[in-house]
Formats: C-alpha cells, structure tokens, sequence
C-alpha cells in the first residue's frame, strides 16, 4: 500500500506540473490580455513535434532551448497578425479565431510528420533510474520533468509580483493608455506576453513528448482538461492554475491506481427486484472507469458552487 500510495502520489504531482506548465501560459495570456486562446493545447502540439525534430539533428537539450522558441515566434506572428486585429471585435471573434486555429496547426501537423505517433525517446543521458522504492524503479527522466515545471513555476512567480517587467506588463492590462503615455509600447509588451504564453506550452511538449505519445491528436487529448484547470483553478490566477493542475493530477492518478468498486467494499447490492436490475451495473463500476470524467464533474461543482475559480478574483 505504501508503494502504490507513494509512486501515484510522484506520478500525480508530475503530471498535474505538466497539466500547470500549459496552463500557465494559457493563464498569462488570459490574465494579461484578457485572451481565451482556445488554440494554446495545438502549441503544446507544436513544442513536442519540433522538439522532436530538433532532437534528430541536435540533441535534446537543443529541442528543449530551441523548440519553444520557435513556438514562442509562430505566437508572437499570430498574435501580430491575426489576434490583434481580431481583438477589436471583441471575445466571439477571439474565440472563432483560436478555435480555428486549432485546425490550421492540426493539418499542417499531420501534412509534415503524418498521423501516426513518432519515435520520440527519452535522452540517453536521462535514461536511467533515478530510486527504487520496493520492487518499483522511477525514471530520472520524469524527475527532471518535475523538477523544470517546478522552476517554471517559481520564476513566472518572481517575474509577475517582483520585477519591473512584471509591473509593466500588469498595468497595460488594466491601464494600457497611462502606460503607452509612460513611453512603453503596449502592443509590443502583448505579442511578448503571448509568445512566452505559448512557449509554456511548448516546454510542456518538449518534456511530455518523450513519456506521452506525440501524434497529431495530441492537441485534442488534452485541450479540455486544460481548460477544465483554468477554471477550476480561477481565470486569471497563476496560483489557482498551480492548486487546480496538482488536485487534478493527483484525483486521476489516485482514482486509476486504486482500482476499487462499491461492491469491492461493500460486498454485493443491498438493493432488490427491478431496482437491482437497473443499478447492479453502476455498484459494480470502478473508479478507475469513472476516472476520465472526475475533473469534469469537478468543474460542474465548481461553477455551481464557485464561479469564480478556486482562488480567482474577476469573472471576466
């Protein structure tokens, strides 16, 4: 029990830090622009297929520098050229944008590396064992994936709430005319604010890449749990993000490992007749099936009982 508790507790952290890395962007990006970029799962996409590529020819310690770079480019273009003239007719059109840009990236994906999953492995230099707890060994690859999420994390912190940049950037939300006056170019200090939004998402591929499959649905697999954080965790707050990444991670992971059903713990259905029929099913589901919507179900209490997110203060 204590292996099982202590390896899904790791597993959990992990992948809810993966879960944080893309909705950390996708957070700064609302937070600061007031943008909904429904798109942002396509450049996680794009961060594990160029790191990918990258890794071919350079390594992957070049994919992991250079890869989100090149993602953080193809954001600040889209938002240069195509977000900032469509921001002026308000949200719909925000959204009808980015919804649509999910598909443009989607196809062009699978026109160059096709629709079936790519070889993407693990660096030789990480590939080993980092612990053994019992008869179950951990990879360091998955350690050093914590590890970069959690300093991602930190500095995005540091950044924000301590530093000039920071400031700047969270006045020309809130005061974009004062700080075009003060001599700072607000349009500049956006398309920055969206390329290191979708950046975040790209380290988030290059990491997951070589643990999760990479193939051209990837996107699709894990852009409504995405969305499904921010809110849970309060549009606009990093904090919340981080909160709501680690509970998800850690509710799905739980719910997978232990394996048990009502009747695994009360034994057979107290319940009769017609109405036995009906429920004998359900008292035999287990929480490992149920597991995919727990964060579903968890974001309909949310916006029943909370609107406003675990630890948001707007509700725009």
């Amino acid at each position: 029990m204590f292996e099982i508790l202590f390896i899904s507790t790791i597993n959990g952290v992990l992948y809810g830090m993966l879960l944080f890395l893309m909705a950390s962007g996708l957070t700064v990006i609302f937070s600061m622009m007031g943008v909904l970029n429904l798109a942002h799962a396509s450049f996680y996409m794009l961060g594990a297929f160029f790191g990918f590529e990258i890794t071919l020819h350079m390594g992957f310690w070049a994919g992991l520098v250079f890869a989100p770079l090149i993602v953080a480019g193809i954001g600040m273009v889209v938002e240069r050229y195509g977000l900032r003239h469509v921001h002026r007719h308000g949200h719909v059109a925000e959204l009808l944008f980015t919804f649509g840009l999910t598909f443009v990236i989607q196809e062009v994906v699978e026109m160059v590396w096709g629709k079936l999953p790519v070889d993407y492995r693990v660096p030789a230099s990480l590939d080993f064992s980092a612990f053994t707890v019992f008869a179950t060994t951990y990879p360091a690859f998955k350690i050093f994936a914590l590890l970069v999420s959690v300093v991602i994390f930190l500095a995005l912190l540091m950044v924000i709430r301590r530093t000039r940049i920071g400031l700047i950037v969270q006045a020309a939300l809130s005061h974009p005319d004062m700080v075009g006056m003060l001599g700072h170019n607000v349009d500049r200090v956006f398309m920055l604010v969206f390329g290191v939004g979708v950046a975040l998402a790209a380290v988030a591929g290059v990491i997951a890449g070589p643990v999760l499959v990479t193939q051209s649905n990837m996107a699709g697999l894990l852009g409504p749990i995405l969305f499904v954080v921010v809110v849970v965790g309060g549009l606009g707050s990093l904090g919340g993000a981080f909160v709501a990444s680690l509970l998800i991670g850690l509710v799905q992971t739980y719910a997978v490992a232990f394996n048990i059903s009502l009747a695994d713990v009360f034994g057979s259905s107290p319940l009769s007749g017609d109405v036995a029929f009906y429920l004998d099913d359900l008292w035999n589901v287990t929480v490992a099936q149920v597991a995919p919507i727990l964060p579903y179900l968890l974001l309909v209490l949310i916006l029943i009982f909370r609107p406003r997110g675990l630890m948001g203060t707007n509700n725009r």
